[in-house]
């Protein structure tokens, strides 16, 4: 979606989800893969784990507690995103309010998937991955900061972890440019070779 909101730095309360690779069939299940919008993912993220066997929801998983309600930090295990390649777990987690999620690794494919869709993967230690689970499950309304341009996450108890970001992804997303506006910058490059091409 072209024109998306530039993402400088986020203030927002943490939603801890203790579990290593989670995969994307777990992120939108595939029997919600149907939809043809990008839009209207959200009330299916973890679906499978957010309910009881008989379909109510189960108040043990962090998503349905009243203390992580409107989190917009999502943190979890190493090889966050792995299994298939669906872009609708990049979807479904931005669709409910999530601009970051913290991990110690991503799979790639989820990666470029959250980039591209104004989704900010950060990658952390473990060690600061653990501090961040342990202080959102220990208090309400624990928060961070993840700035983009300085390049680390912070919080009021003393965390500064700084984070890397390739150059390329980061510029876009401080941007808000997605894959259309980068072919677009390049738009009287692609106007001239079709000039040359068709005489």
């Amino acid at each position: 979606m072209a024109g998306r909101e530039p993402f400088r730095a986020h203030r927002g309360r943490v939603a801890p989800l203790r579990r290593n690779h989670v995969d994307t069939d777990q992120i939108i299940p595939k029997q919600f893969l149907k939809r043809i919008e990008r839009t209207g993912f959200g009330p299916f993220l973890f679906y499978d784990w957010r309910r009881t066997p008989d379909g109510e929801l189960d108040p043990s998983f962090v998503l349905n507690q009243a203390k992580y309600a409107g989190a917009t930090v999502l943190v979890a295990g190493p090889n966050f995103g792995c299994g298939s390649s669906r872009e609708h777990a990049a979807w479904s987690l931005g669709d409910a309010g999530f601009r970051v999620v913290i991990a110690p690794s991503f799979a790639d494919i989820f990666r470029l998937n959250a980039i591209g869709n104004g989704l900010l993967p950060v990658v952390l230690p473990e060690a600061a991955v653990t501090t961040i689970l342990d202080r959102a499950e220990g208090g309400d309304g624990y928060a961070v900061e993840i700035d983009l341009e300085r390049l680390d996450v912070r919080d009021t108890q003393g965390l500064t972890e700084p984070f890397s970001m390739d150059a390329a992804s980061r510029q876009r997303l401080l941007e808000g440019k997605d894959e259309i506006d980068l072919i677009l910058a390049h738009e009287p490059d692609i106007a001239a070779f079709e000039r040359r091409t068709h005489l």
